[in-house]
């Protein structure tokens, strides 16, 4: 088994230029659209070679869409099945999405993070050719982000003749802020957490009620977003640049935006972190 082919369409995803300071990573040139690509590819890759995923696995995770995505379009890329777990107000677009790829998924309460995933490791339990991601709790995530994402930002800043100065996103699992803290913060760059305003909230992908892998006692600040205008921007991303992203990728724009009106000269990345074709039936 191998990811041959699938795995190059993952990664070193285009820098784009919103502002005369702010930069976003367009994750949604990966192959189903999202920065979970990257974790999937990455933790199935390293689980193919320690023999963990055989041609006889079951692939399960417990998700709020992304990266049950991925990981239904990694499972049919290797012949795999694949069931996953996720609260039930999700979009509906994420779930046909999923059963596109020939997933089948499981409901779990709306907004119920905690109970999806103690439905997934019940899942697991009782069945021993399973396989997951783990994707809340494997240090694989954070590590994949640390390795691939954070230098490629860098790289991509780099040519911009600006300083990185300042990195910008929200906390899913926390994998991805966590892991370009980890590379960013040491060589001068501050990190800011996107955090939803309201709680319960509808910015689908970020504060899921824990922030899991991420160390927010160790960014530099916390942006209070709410979710009408992480929507409202991520429309009028699209009307402006014919980009059309996620409800998360709104969220970061607005936070990012309120770190540019503070000052200074350096350079402030984020993240867009899907395509905006999942949350259609929300952005009406």
């Amino acid at each position: 088994m191998n990811l041959a082919g699938y795995g190059a369409l993952v990664g070193a995803t285009p820098i784009v230029r919103i502002s005369e300071r702010i930069f976003a990573k367009l994750e949604t040139y990966s192959p189903t659209g999202s920065v979970k690509d990257r974790m999937v590819r990455y933790v199935v890759a390293r689980a193919i070679e320690r023999g963990e995923i055989t041609p006889d696995s079951l692939l399960c995770e417990a998700t709020s869409g992304n990266t049950g995505i991925a990981l239904s379009s990694i499972a049919a890329h290797l012949g795999l099945p694949c069931v996953i777990f996720m609260p039930s107000n999700m979009s509906e677009e994420r779930k046909q999405m999923m059963s596109a790829y020939g997933a089948t998924f499981i409901d779990a309460p709306p907004n119920d993070f905690t109970r999806a995933i103690e439905m997934r490791d019940e899942w697991l339990r009782e069945r021993p050719g399973a396989w997951s991601p783990l994707q809340f709790s494997n240090p694989l995530n954070v590590e994949c982000h640390y390795t691939l994402t954070a230098p490629e930002i860098g790289e991509g800043v780099a040519v911009t003749g600006l300083v990185w100065s300042d990195f910008v996103h929200g906390s899913g699992t926390g994998g991805t802020i966590e892991g370009v803290r980890r590379w960013a913060q040491p060589k001068g760059v501050r990190v800011h957490m996107t955090i939803p305003a309201e709680s319960p909230h509808g910015i689908q992908g970020i504060g899921d009620g824990r922030h899991f892998l991420a160390s927010p006692e160790l960014m530099d600040s916390e942006v209070h977003v709410s979710t009408q205008d992480a929507i409202d921007r991520a429309k009028r991303f699209a009307r402006e640049t014919g980009i059309l992203v996620g409800i998360s990728s709104g969220a970061n724009l607005v936070a990012a935006e309120r770190i540019a009106e503070q000052g200074g000269t350096g350079a402030i990345v984020t993240i867009l972190c899907d395509r905006g074709e999942r949350y259609l039936s929300v952005y009406r």
